[in-house]
């Protein structure tokens, strides 16, 4: 159920609606919109009676909500949320371009990069200090030697930075030094991590998992927003599927449908799906032309030297040229979608 509050509603309205709610042993949670608030109504163990709303004061409507994702639908908002991070805002109406390198190996190579994609366009500067990686022996990040680095990096450039949390342990400590928080696809169904995220005070990427459908990826999202934390970038990074020409397969119909379905901005990850560099560009082009808020793209000033990922990371003249590209593209759509 949403209840729906009238523009004109006060604060004691407000906290008035929440007591009832509470009081029936259900979860309340106000949504702030753009001129009016909403309050959630979640954890109700069976249908919840709109008329116990109706008259109360400042109510103008209670709404059943039919989705299993309650607060990431667009039934319990209709307008796009927009996320600020520092000076950059994500969401509709703006085209937000993340970049950096697969790993943070140092903080020369960070630096270097940095420099190179900030001049590019570049609006936040990604990079791996804790790397979930299928081979034990495989390099596994600098740890919070480099969160440190990421740090530097956004003092120097002035790009907020980007970063994965892998697990209970660390989330404290990458929380501390990260502007986002990323929880990559092998987390996307971590559920004691999506409640974490939920507690903390950074916005959250949520990358899809490689299996996973649409519904379980909003519902994970759910998992975030219901803790209390409304900050969820959606991130759609490929799937596996039976190919063998790249890496994963990128679903850009997810796109459109997440725009429909849910308020969240929706970014692209065309450097995992891929996991090839030839095919980085065109799926970066196709991802702006289908509406996406934004992408996140890997970028190595030597990506032969790389210590993850290097197959699939753009040298910086070619980054250069992304931008352009899906920046002439931007300009032409508007990045907006009217549902």
């Amino acid at each position: 159920m949403l209840v729906v509050m009238d523009v004109s509603a006060t604060p004691q309205q407000i906290e008035q609606v929440v007591k009832v709610i509470e009081s029936r042993e259900c979860t309340a949670r106000p949504i702030p919109g753009g001129d009016r608030v909403s309050i959630g109504v979640l954890n109700n163990k069976g249908p919840v009676d709109a008329s116990m709303f109706i008259g109360l004061p400042g109510v103008k409507d209670a709404v059943p909500i039919t989705k299993p994702y309650k607060l990431v639908s667009r039934e319990t908002k209709t307008g796009d949320t927009l996320i600020q991070v520092g000076e950059v805002t994500i969401g509709n109406g703006h085209l937000t371009i993340i970049a950096g390198p697969c790993a943070i190996e140092s903080e020369t190579q960070a630096m270097t990069i940095a420099g190179y994609v900030k001049k590019a366009g570049a609006h936040l500067f990604r990079g791996g200090a804790f790397k979930p990686r299928t081979s034990p022996y495989s390099f596994q990040g600098l740890g919070e030697e480099g969160l440190k680095i990421l740090a530097k990096v956004r003092e120097k450039t002035g790009m907020p930075v980007v970063t994965e949390v892998m697990d209970f342990p660390t989330f404290d400590l990458v929380e501390h030094y990260a502007d986002v928080l990323q929880i990559g696809t092998r987390n996307m169904q971590n559920f004691s991590l999506l409640k974490r995220a939920g507690e903390s005070y950074r916005p959250i990427l949520l990358k899809r998992g490689m299996a996973a459908t649409i519904e379980e990826w909003l519902m994970a999202a759910e998992y975030i927003m219901a803790q209390g934390n409304h900050q969820v970038i959606l991130c759609e990074r490929g799937v596996r599927t039976f190919v063998h020409h790249s890496r994963n397969t990128l679903d850009l119909s997810a796109v459109p449908v997440v725009r429909k379905e849910s308020h969240l901005p929706i970014i692209v990850d065309p450097s995992h799906a891929a996991g090839r560099r030839d095919q980085v560009l065109p799926l970066s082009r196709a991802a702006v032309a289908a509406n996406a808020h934004g992408l996140m793209v890997e970028v190595h000033h030597q990506p032969e030297k790389a210590l993850s990922d290097g197959a699939q990371s753009l040298y910086p003249d070619q980054f250069d040229i992304l931008c352009r590209q899906v920046t002439d593209i931007f300009a032409v759509s508007g990045g907006q979608e009217p549902f």
